[in-house]
Formats: C-alpha cells, structure tokens, sequence
C-alpha cells in the first residue's frame, strides 16, 4: 500500500487528549486495504508496524489494526464528528462497530452498522470479541477498561 501524507494532519487541540474512540471492522480484508479507503476521501496514512497503520486527518487519528479476520481501530476523533466517522465506514461498506468515551473513560456513544442483530445470549459481538483479546486495549487513570455486554 502507499503511504499518503497528502491529507490534513491532527489539529493540535486533539494531539493531548487520550485515546477516545475506537471499534472494529468485521471481516475486514486487511489493514493495508482498509487504509487505502481512508486515503481514497483525502486522509493521510503512514506505516505503523509490519501489518497495521496510522490514518488521520484534521479531525481524528486512528490506528488500523489487523486481528483474527477483522480489523481494531483505536484512537482520537472531535466528539462532534463521532457521526462523520460512523457515515464514513458506512460509505466504505463494511460492517463496523464504533464507541465513544470521554475524558473519564465513560462510554459516551456506540453505533453499529452492517451486522445483524443478536438476540442477547449469542456469541459475543465482534468488538467485544476484539476487546477482549490480550494486549487490544489502552489503560486510562491506572485501570483497564473493557466495554460490557
């Protein structure tokens, strides 16, 4: 995949703010794939590891990273654009789960698109899936947070 630095970078009121949305892209055919969408409508991207990178633009950074058949993002977007990135997965046409969490780490917001819905004793969804996964999820004040349900 090519590296893109042709979009807009983080503004810098969103570069001291924790991690504060992140999601999973069922069945995603890979993170290298996934970041050329993101550069497909105008972000930049850039090499993160072996296998997962880092696309933003003015308003959100996220990190695309590749799982057991799907793909975690995990990163900074304005609150008020929470909505402008659930419309942008949707476009891409992948199923997708998203949340939003505030400066305490308190669930603020989750969409889902693209999945069927499950009754509640099924198999856990694919972000819960995700999270729960060693090593996937970022530590905030001292405590690891996992999402319930």
């Amino acid at each position: 995949m090519d590296i893109s630095d042709e979009g807009q970078p983080l503004d810098p009121a969103w570069l001291e703010i924790n991690n504060n949305v992140c999601g999973g892209l069922a069945g995603a055919p890979s993170a290298s794939l996934v970041a050329e969408r993101f550069i497909g409508v105008g972000w930049s991207s850039r090499s993160a590891s072996w296998e997962s990178y880092e696309v933003e633009t003015g308003w959100c950074r996220l990190e695309v990273d590749p799982t057991e058949g799907d793909t975690l993002l995990n990163g900074v977007v304005d609150p008020q654009r929470f909505e402008d990135l659930a419309a942008l997965l949707t476009r891409f046409g992948m199923p997708f789960s998203l949340e939003l969490y505030d400066e305490d780490g308190e669930l603020l917001r989750e969409i889902e698109a693209g999945t069927p819905s499950a009754p509640q004793d099924a198999a856990p969804k694919p972000l819960s899936r995700l999270l729960a996964l060693p090593g996937l999820w970022s530590r905030r004040g001292g405590r690891t947070r996992f999402p319930s349900g």
